[in-house]
């Protein structure tokens, strides 16, 4: 058994599952990195007090994100237009009547946020950790600095630049295993009327649609209504409104005030409600998500062993984070997979986290067709498959596993 306490509240979370060893999800590794390569027990926890649920092994932080770091957001045009509309949603509902307002962002990535501030002339600060992503954002005149946010951070920034609007933050929250100290910042950093909004995959559609692949190293934590409620009241900070999205396979968006700052949007009770009727304040749901794991690990795996049998060549299709927890939790290796294609260079040419399937330079896709791809960038389906119509009309076949594993 576990002695983790919760990171939130300091009780003991009960453990409901493990995925066994895993690597490092963003890891794409070269052959001499094969014998060093790190692997930790991945071992999942329900809260019952702050309602969190949460990794009980975390890797440590530099395992993760340094300069190898391998997640450019700017690389996919669905997410450009998302962080578009998400900008356009802070600005023209929160900050268009300010004066000289200033926007910071946490995990800002290579800027692909923030731009939309930069280029209407908006003050703002980036907070990136890792070094090569933040330089791509620094090369395009958005304003970034190389650091961890906490308190003693967002002090310095006070002292600087004056206090925030707008604190920003995108499928980055719930990385952070010292989230309590995030939100202690946040509050030093934030105007009386601030406002805090940030995304991040939802736990009640990793429940609802088994989409456990959300689950890796970086992902410390899966956010609810419940507990986004409880981790910010600790700090006299409430939820104003929350609006469900569609982007990474299903994230909710989050929007906080200091408490009585605000009003609250009726939208907040009736997520609180659905999640109550959803189960997610009960262990049997976490039981029963469990077994759904199960099953559709030992269906994949069925389905791609009865493919190879038939003498049928399978690739995988976009080197994800989250393929890393598929593709080891379910055992699938390069016997499944001749390789996977990828549009980001810096995977080219490496291997997979764990399996040590190659990883091909999307371009050699179309020529050579395999006969199925397994298609580990689901959240982009829409966008993938139209850009492979031509895979499709020469009798190409996709593998999904979300909501269930299936042939297309």
């Amino acid at each position: 058994m576990h002695n983790h306490s919760c990171y939130i509240c300091k009780n003991k979370p009960k453990s409901f599952m493990t995925f066994g060893q895993m690597p490092i999800a963003n890891g794409f590794l070269s052959k001499n990195q094969f014998k060093s390569e790190y692997f930790f027990e991945m071992e999942v926890a329900f809260c019952n007090q702050c309602n969190m649920f949460q990794l009980v092994n975390q890797p440590e932080p530099d395992q993760m994100f340094n300069e190898n770091y391998a997640f450019f957001s700017g690389t996919s045009k669905l997410m450009a237009t998302h962080f578009e509309e998400f900008s356009n949603h802070v600005l023209d509902d929160y900050i268009k009547d300010k004066n000289d307002p200033f926007v910071v962002e946490i995990g800002s990535n290579d800027g692909i946020m923030l731009k939309n501030f930069a280029q209407k002339e908006i003050r703002h600060l980036g907070i990136e950790p890792s070094a090569n992503v933040a330089q791509v954002a620094m090369d395009q005149g958005i304003n970034t600095i190389v650091e961890f946010f906490d308190k003693s951070l967002a002090e310095k920034i006070v002292n600087k630049h004056g206090q925030a609007d707008a604190y920003l933050a995108a499928n980055v929250m719930c990385h952070i295993p010292y989230i309590n100290s995030i939100v202690e910042g946040i509050k030093v950093l934030l105007k009386p009327d601030g406002i805090v909004m940030f995304e991040d995959p939802y736990l009640g559609d990793v429940i609802k649609n088994t989409t456990y692949d959300q689950i890796y190293d970086e992902h410390t934590f899966l956010f609810s209504g419940h507990s986004i409620q409880y981790l910010f009241n600790q700090f006299d900070m409430e939820l104003i409104d929350v609006e469900p999205q569609e982007s990474h396979g299903g994230s909710m968006r989050y929007v906080l005030a200091h408490k009585g700052a605000k009003p609250v949007n009726k939208n907040v009770q009736k997520q609180l409600e659905y999640e109550i009727d959803l189960g997610l304040m009960n262990v049997e749901s976490f039981n029963q998500f469990k077994n759904n794991c199960e099953k559709y690990r030992t269906d994949l795996l069925a389905l791609l062993n009865d493919i190879k049998s038939q003498g049928k060549s399978i690739v995988g299709y976009a080197a994800t984070s989250k393929s890393t927890t598929i593709i080891n939790y379910c055992n699938i290796t390069e016997d499944h997979l001749d390789c996977i294609y990828d549009t980001t260079p810096i995977k080219q040419g490496k291997f997979s986290p764990g399996a040590h399937i190659p990883v091909i330079d999307h371009v050699n896709f179309k020529d050579n067709y395999p006969d199925y791809a397994l298609l580990f960038g689901y959240n982009h389906e829409k966008e993938i498959m139209a850009k492979e119509q031509e895979f499709m009309d020469q009798g190409g076949k996709w593998i999904t596993y979300v909501p269930e594993v299936k042939i297309i």
